[in-house]
């Protein structure tokens, strides 16, 4: 019986190790073996293959379905830990010999699960006691171990959610001047008025604030990034990639922001990055040019109306590519990995924009200056 109480120690210190890395360390692990990542990975292919079958048009129906990947994810995992505990310890009364009282028969190993369950949860029935000096330490560990397990469990939902709150109220924000989907385009456009570039410069200083930490929150607690935004056209891959858009713009293009510009898609790239790491997302090359050569003329134009005097010519166009190889890549393979849409450059409407038109989101149509 050496070998069942070696294996049960072996489950206990696993699910322990897993546990305490996924809600106590505010860091990144590298590791060969965590079972917090394997499941979620297991789980979300799983997942993710029955969303894309059974709902296999875009919209709210399936967008419901994937949002409830998260929450319901983090309930599952904890039930598995809960779970992986009390049979770790019932591997341990199990093994030993007069265990418990009432004898039990060594055959009878579910009676030694029961007794683990009751223990870990602390209901205290007493229709089975520990009878040895063995018995008598492991279930006061166990209970003990079950009190600190549900107050972890305790702080640890409402500090996620948290979270979740804080990255969502700047995607919110970015709609009030950009719709509810933000492009590049109409970043640009709502945040620069007649040549200057001071909201603009504003808005991207949030940003890179907002990016370290999403960076922080989401190395942290991977779990986030299946978090999905409350509307159906906002998530934080799109949000992220409009910033990182408007940013290589600027700093190809020019304007009065360039440096913030440089900041923010420093740090809003290497969040990306790290995240591509952390879930194991191949950056792929882009199926089709986001940004053809007519569309960023046509963007030049339209912008060149509101009051920006962007840089145009070879030079400028090379750099936005070169910058853009830098981070699409990174963007297309999260997208493949959360079936998060890669937002456009130009919104739609920017079809009915004119020279002497600006786009306004609470219209259909452009509203003359």
């Amino acid at each position: 019986m050496t070998l069942v109480f070696i294996s049960g120690i072996a489950v206990i210190a696993v699910v322990l190790w897993d546990a305490f890395a996924t809600l106590v360390l505010p860091r990144r692990v590298l590791r060969e073996f965590r079972f917090a990542g394997k499941f979620f990975r297991v789980m979300w292919l799983g997942w993710s293959s029955i969303g894309l079958k059974v709902f296999s048009f875009k919209g709210r129906l399936r967008e419901t379905y994937l949002g409830f990947f998260g929450p319901l994810g983090i309930l599952v995992l904890i039930v598995m830990w809960a779970v992986g505990l009390t049979f770790g310890y019932s591997l341990l009364y199990w093994s030993g010999a007069d265990m418990l009282k009432p004898p039990v028969a060594h055959s009878d190993y579910w009676t030694y699960l029961y007794f683990s369950g009751t223990t870990f949860f602390t209901l205290g029935l007493g229709d089975l006691t520990p009878a040895s000096g063995l018995g008598k330490f492991l279930s006061v560990s166990e209970a003990g171990l079950g009190l600190g397990f549900l107050a972890i469990v305790i702080g640890y939902l409402p500090g996620l959610n948290q979270s979740f709150s804080r990255r969502e109220v700047n995607i919110s924000l970015l709609g009030t001047k950009t719709g509810s989907s933000p492009t590049a385009a109409a970043i640009l456009m709502g945040h620069i008025e007649e040549g200057d570039f001071g909201q603009l410069r504003e808005l991207l200083k949030d940003w890179e604030r907002w990016s370290a930490e999403f960076m922080e929150s989401h190395l942290s607690y991977p779990v986030l990034a299946y978090f999905r935004s409350q509307h159906e056209d906002q998530s934080w891959l799109g949000a992220i990639t409009a910033i990182l858009d408007t940013c290589a713009f600027v700093m190809a293009c020019g304007g009065g922001c360039e440096r913030q510009a440089m900041l923010t898609f420093t740090i809003a790239r290497h969040a990306l990055k790290d995240l591509a790491l952390v879930f194991r997302a191949h950056p792929r090359k882009p199926a089709e040019n986001r940004l053809p050569e007519g569309r960023l003329a046509y963007m030049m134009e339209v912008l060149a109306a509101s009051g920006f005097k962007p840089a145009d010519g070879p030079e400028a166009n090379e750099k936005l590519m070169a910058l853009r190889r830098s981070y699409e890549p990174l963007v297309y393979a999260l997208s493949d990995r959360f079936l998060m849409p890669v937002p456009p450059w130009i919104p739609e409407r920017f079809s009915d924009i004119t020279k002497d038109t600006c786009w306004v989101p609470e219209e259909k149509e452009g509203k003359r200056l």
